[in-house]
Protein backbone atom coordinates (compact mmCIF):
# COMPACT_ATOMS: atom_id res chain seq x y z
CA UNK A 1 0.00 0.00 0.00
CA UNK A 2 1.36 3.57 -0.69
CA UNK A 3 0.55 6.26 1.18
CA UNK A 4 0.81 10.35 0.90
CA UNK A 5 0.94 12.52 3.73
CA UNK A 6 -0.46 16.32 4.21
CA UNK A 7 1.25 18.59 6.29
CA UNK A 8 -2.11 21.19 5.58
CA UNK A 9 -0.98 24.49 6.26
CA UNK A 10 -2.42 28.38 5.47
CA UNK A 11 0.72 28.97 3.46
CA UNK A 12 2.59 25.63 2.40
CA UNK A 13 1.60 21.94 2.31
CA UNK A 14 4.30 19.25 3.72
CA UNK A 15 4.51 16.28 1.44
CA UNK A 16 5.60 12.93 2.59
CA UNK A 17 5.31 9.11 1.34
CA UNK A 18 5.66 5.14 2.31
CA UNK A 19 4.90 2.36 0.76
CA UNK A 20 3.90 -0.44 3.64
CA UNK A 21 6.13 -2.62 2.50
CA UNK A 22 9.21 -0.60 3.78
CA UNK A 23 7.25 1.20 6.22
CA UNK A 24 9.42 4.18 6.19
CA UNK A 25 8.21 7.83 5.54
CA UNK A 26 10.11 10.21 3.19
CA UNK A 27 9.96 13.56 2.96
CA UNK A 28 8.46 14.47 -0.77
CA UNK A 29 9.06 18.73 -0.79
CA UNK A 30 6.48 21.48 -0.05
CA UNK A 31 3.16 22.61 -2.02
CA UNK A 32 2.23 25.77 -1.49
CA UNK A 33 -0.94 26.94 -1.22
CA UNK A 34 -1.27 29.49 -3.82
CA UNK A 35 -4.60 28.48 -5.65
CA UNK A 36 -3.50 25.10 -7.37
CA UNK A 37 -2.39 23.16 -4.28
CA UNK A 38 -5.83 20.58 -5.22
CA UNK A 39 -4.21 19.90 -8.84
CA UNK A 40 -0.36 19.75 -7.55
CA UNK A 41 -1.94 17.20 -4.72
CA UNK A 42 -4.16 15.04 -7.15
CA UNK A 43 -1.16 15.06 -9.42
CA UNK A 44 1.38 13.92 -6.62
CA UNK A 45 -1.26 11.18 -5.48
CA UNK A 46 -1.31 10.17 -9.26
CA UNK A 47 1.98 9.81 -9.86
CA UNK A 48 3.17 7.84 -6.20
CA UNK A 49 0.64 5.67 -7.20
CA UNK A 50 -1.03 6.48 -3.49
CA UNK A 51 -3.83 4.82 -2.39
CA UNK A 52 -4.39 6.54 0.67
CA UNK A 53 -3.81 10.18 2.08
CA UNK A 54 -2.81 10.66 5.52
CA UNK A 55 -3.15 14.02 6.52
CA UNK A 56 -2.27 15.69 10.16
CA UNK A 57 -4.70 17.01 12.49
CA UNK A 58 -4.28 19.80 14.22
CA UNK A 59 -5.46 19.79 18.24
CA UNK A 60 -4.54 21.76 21.15
CA UNK A 61 -2.24 20.45 24.52
CA UNK A 62 -5.58 19.23 25.67
CA UNK A 63 -6.28 16.70 22.32
CA UNK A 64 -9.13 18.70 21.55
CA UNK A 65 -9.93 20.29 17.90
CA UNK A 66 -9.35 23.61 16.60
CA UNK A 67 -10.21 26.15 14.52
CA UNK A 68 -7.52 25.35 12.61
CA UNK A 69 -8.78 21.30 13.20
CA UNK A 70 -11.69 22.56 11.04
CA UNK A 71 -9.79 24.47 8.82
CA UNK A 72 -7.81 21.26 8.03
CA UNK A 73 -11.15 19.07 7.50
CA UNK A 74 -12.54 21.55 5.90
CA UNK A 75 -9.55 21.60 3.42
CA UNK A 76 -10.14 17.63 2.92
CA UNK A 77 -13.74 18.26 1.74
CA UNK A 78 -12.44 20.73 -1.14
CA UNK A 79 -9.90 18.12 -1.69
CA UNK A 80 -12.26 15.33 -2.09
CA UNK A 81 -14.58 17.50 -3.81
CA UNK A 82 -11.77 18.56 -6.73
CA UNK A 83 -11.33 14.84 -7.51
CA UNK A 84 -14.95 14.25 -8.18
CA UNK A 85 -15.51 17.60 -10.54
CA UNK A 86 -11.94 16.54 -12.76
CA UNK A 87 -13.85 12.62 -12.66
CA UNK A 88 -11.56 10.96 -10.44
CA UNK A 89 -12.30 8.57 -7.73
CA UNK A 90 -11.98 10.96 -4.18
CA UNK A 91 -8.63 9.47 -1.99
CA UNK A 92 -9.76 7.26 1.46
CA UNK A 93 -8.28 10.17 3.97
CA UNK A 94 -6.85 9.06 7.20
CA UNK A 95 -6.42 11.31 10.04
CA UNK A 96 -3.18 11.46 12.07
CA UNK A 97 -2.31 13.62 15.34
CA UNK A 98 0.42 16.54 14.53
CA UNK A 99 1.43 17.80 17.84
CA UNK A 100 4.40 19.02 18.21
CA UNK A 101 5.64 17.74 14.53
CA UNK A 102 6.96 21.05 13.41
CA UNK A 103 8.84 21.46 16.65
CA UNK A 104 10.47 17.94 16.67
CA UNK A 105 11.29 18.58 12.49
CA UNK A 106 13.04 21.79 13.47
CA UNK A 107 14.86 19.96 15.93
CA UNK A 108 15.85 17.10 12.87
CA UNK A 109 16.44 19.75 10.55
CA UNK A 110 19.30 20.94 13.39
CA UNK A 111 18.00 23.68 15.38
CA UNK A 112 15.41 25.37 17.13
CA UNK A 113 12.43 27.65 16.00
CA UNK A 114 14.47 31.02 15.86
CA UNK A 115 17.84 28.90 14.11
CA UNK A 116 15.88 27.78 10.86
CA UNK A 117 16.57 30.17 8.16
CA UNK A 118 13.89 31.65 6.19
CA UNK A 119 15.19 30.42 3.01
CA UNK A 120 14.86 26.81 4.96
CA UNK A 121 11.26 27.90 5.82
CA UNK A 122 10.25 28.60 2.23
CA UNK A 123 11.37 26.06 0.52
CA UNK A 124 9.04 23.82 2.45
CA UNK A 125 11.82 21.87 4.58
CA UNK A 126 10.03 22.12 8.03
CA UNK A 127 6.65 21.54 6.59
CA UNK A 128 8.09 18.10 4.31
CA UNK A 129 9.62 16.72 7.78
CA UNK A 130 6.73 17.18 9.91
CA UNK A 131 4.48 15.58 6.73
CA UNK A 132 7.21 12.89 7.22
CA UNK A 133 6.58 12.61 10.82
CA UNK A 134 3.09 12.00 10.88
CA UNK A 135 3.47 9.34 8.43
CA UNK A 136 5.51 7.68 9.83
CA UNK A 137 3.48 7.73 13.20
CA UNK A 138 0.65 6.63 11.27
CA UNK A 139 2.81 4.10 10.09
CA UNK A 140 3.28 2.63 13.28
CA UNK A 141 -0.14 2.62 14.90
CA UNK A 142 -2.23 1.70 11.60
CA UNK A 143 -4.41 -1.45 11.04
CA UNK A 144 -2.63 -2.39 7.35
CA UNK A 145 -5.41 -5.29 7.26
CA UNK A 146 -8.75 -2.75 8.19
CA UNK A 147 -7.31 -0.26 6.05
CA UNK A 148 -7.16 -2.63 2.98
CA UNK A 149 -10.50 -3.78 3.76
CA UNK A 150 -11.44 0.02 3.50
CA UNK A 151 -9.80 0.74 0.28
CA UNK A 152 -11.47 -2.59 -1.03
CA UNK A 153 -14.95 -0.74 -0.09
CA UNK A 154 -15.61 -3.67 2.39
Amino acid sequence: MRILALDIGEKRIGVAYADTNVRIAIPRGMIPVDGGEFTEIAKQFRLEKADLIVAGQPRNSQGETTAQTEWVYSFIIALKEHFVKHNQKPPLVKFQDESLTSVQAEALLGGKRHEISRQDRAAGKVDSEAAALILQDFLESANFQQLEQELKGE
